[in-house]
C-alpha cells in the first residue's frame, strides 16, 4: 500500500481542528485508502480503536468488512445515523468519525452539521463530486470545513513503487499508457485494466450522474464524454461543442440533439464528478480573466484510453504526433501536476500570443510552456515555443519543458527542463 505521504501530512495539520475535513476527488484516486492509513497513524499516536469509527456506506448501508470499520446495522436515514454517533459520544473523549459515501444516507447533511457542532467530534468525510462544497451545501458548512484536493498518482509516486527500475523513459511510458489510478498497478494485463477503468467511469456516470443528476440518455452522456476526451488541451466554448456534436449526427434515442442548455449540463456534471477538470483564461497583459477560451483537461489518462478503445495509445488521435508523450497528453500531465502542487492554473494570453500555463501559487506567480521536442534541424521549434514567453514583459519565473533530453539550459532567463526531471522534483 503506498503512502500518500502528502495527503496524509495534510489531514494531520487539520486533526483536532474545529472544521469537518472534506477529501474531493474522482473515484478510486485512494480517498478511503488515506483514511485507512490515517486511521494507522491515529493507532501509532496512542488512540484506542473505540475512538475511531469508520463508517462506510457504499453499499448501500454499513460495511463491516474491516477492521476499522464499526457495524452499525442497516443504516439509512440521518436521524438513524446521528442517533447511532451520540450513543457513542463520551464527555471529554475525542471520537474520530470517518465518512464514505456519505451521501448515500438520507438527509446526511443535516447530520453532518449537527454533529460538526460537537466539540468532541472530528469529522472526515470522502467526496466523489463537489456536491458537498458547492451551492447551498458550501453556504450551509462555510467557515466549518475543509477540502483537500486528492488526485490520482503523481508520476513521482509512481516511480516510487518500482524502486529497482531506472529507466524512467520505460517508467513514463508505462504511467502513460496504464492509468495513474493506485489500484491499476496490480493489473498488469491489459484487459483487465481495461474492464476496471471501464467499471469506475460506469460507476462515475451512473452513481454521480445519471442517478443524482437524473440524466435521461446513458449512451448520449458517454457520446459527449468520449468527445470530450477526444478534445484535451483544444479551446472549447459551449457553443461550438453544441455545433460539432450537432455536425457529428449526435441525438439521444429519442432523436434528441445536443442543445447548449445540455452541453452545459454535461461539463458541469463530468467537471463535478472529477472526470474532467477546466481551465479558464488569463490576459497576462492587462491582468484579467478571461470568459472565453476554456479547456479541458482529463483527470486520468487511463480513462482516456479506456473510453477511446485504444489498446496502447496512439498520441497521434489527439495531436498529430507519434512521439510518446507528446502534444496534449504531456499538456495534461503537467497541468495536474500543477494542481497537485497547489497552484491556480490557467492558459495565458500575451496579446496573439498563447502560454500553456500560468501558475499562480503563495510563492507568486509562474509561466510554462510544454512540447514533446523542440529539436530541429534549422531551430524553428525551438524560437517558436521561445517566443509566447518573450513577449511576456515581467520577470516571474519562465519554464519550458520538454522529453528532451539535454541538460538545463537558460533562454534569457527562461529555464528549459526535460520535464520528467521536472515532475520527479520535489
Amino acid at each position: 500500500m503506498l503512502p500518500r505521504q502528502e495527503y496524509i501530512d495534510s489531514l494531520i495539520r487539520f486533526r483536532d481542528k474545529p472544521l469537518i475535513k472534506i477529501v474531493t476527488g474522482i473515484r478510486r484516486c485512494g480517498k478511503r485508502t488515506l483514511f485507512e492509513q490515517f486511521q494507522e497513524y491515529l493507532r501509532k499516536d496512542g488512540v484506542p480503536d473505540g475512538q475511531i469509527l469508520n463508517l462506510n456506506f457504499e453499499y448501500g448501508g454499513m460495511s463491516p468488512d474491516t477492521k476499522a470499520c464499526n457495524t452499525c446495522g442497516n443504516i439509512k436515514t440521518g436521524k438513524q445515523l446521528y442517533d447511532y454517533i451520540k450513543d457513542k459520544l463520551l464527555p471529554g473523549v475525542k471520537l474520530y468519525i470517518f465518512f464514505n459515501e456519505m451521501q448515500l444516507i438520507e438527509d446526511y447533511l443535516k447530520t453532518l452539521f449537527g454533529l460538526s457542532m460537537k466539540k468532541d467530534c472530528d469529522i472526515y468525510v470522502t467526496s466523489p463530486n463537489t456536491h458537498l462544497i458547492c451551492g447551498e451545501q458550501a453556504a450551509l458548512f462555510s467557515g466549518r470545513y475543509v477540502e483537500i484536493k486528492m488526485f490520482p498518482l503523481s508520476f513521482k509516486e509512481y516511480v516510487s513503487m518500482f524502486p529497482n527500475d531506472e529507466n524512467i523513459d520505460c517508467l513514463y511510458a508505462n504511467y502513460v499508457q496504464s492509468s495513474a489510478l493506485p489500484y491499476v498497478s496490480q493489473l498488469p494485463d491489459s484487459r483487465d485494466r481495461t474492464r476496471y477503468l471501464q467499471g469506475i467511469f460506469d460507476a462515475i456516470v451512473l452513481k454521480d450522474m445519471v442517478t443524482r443528476r437524473r440524466f435521461p440518455d446513458l449512451l448520449m452522456l458517454q457520446r459527449f464524454a468520449r468527445f470530450i476526451f477526444e478534445n484535451i488541451g483544444n479551446t472549447c466554448s459551449i457553443n461550438s461543442i453544441a455545433e460539432a456534436m450537432a455536425m457529428d449526427g449526435s441525438e439521444s434515442s429519442e432523436g434528441r440533439k445536443f442543445s447548449v442548455h445540455t452541453v452545459e449540463s454535461y461539463l458541469k456534471s463530468l467537471t463535478d464528478s472529477f472526470i474532467f477538470y477546466k481551465i479558464g483564461r488569463f490576459d497576462i497583459k492587462g491582468k484579467q480573466y478571461l470568459k472565453t477560451g476554456d479547456k479541458y483537461y482529463a483527470s486520468d489518462i487511463g480513462l482516456l484510453c479506456t473510453l477511446l478503445e485504444l489498446e496502447r495509445f496512439n498520441f497521434e488521435k489527439l495531436d498529430g504526433s507519434d512521439c510518446v508523450g507528446g502534444g496534449a497528453v504531456l499538456e495534461n500531465i503537467v497541468f495536474l501536476e500543477l494542481l497537485r502542487r497547489g497552484y491556480e492554473v490557467y492558459i495565458g494570453k500575451t496579446g496573439s500570443a498563447e502560454i500553456d500555463f500560468v501558475a499562480i501559487g503563495d510563492s507568486g506567480t509562474e509561466y510554462y510552456q510544454v512540447a514533446s521536442t523542440v529539436l530541429s534541424a534549422d531551430g524553428s521549434a525551438l524560437k517558436r515555443e521561445l517566443a509566447p514567453l518573450k513577449a511576456i514583459s515581467d520577470h516571474n519565473p519562465k519554464y519550458l519543458l520538454t522529453m528532451d533530453s539535454a541538460p538545463l539550459k537558460s533562454h534569457n532567463g527562461i529555464k528549459q527542463m526535460n520535464v520528467l526531471n521536472w515532475l520527479l522534483m520535489i
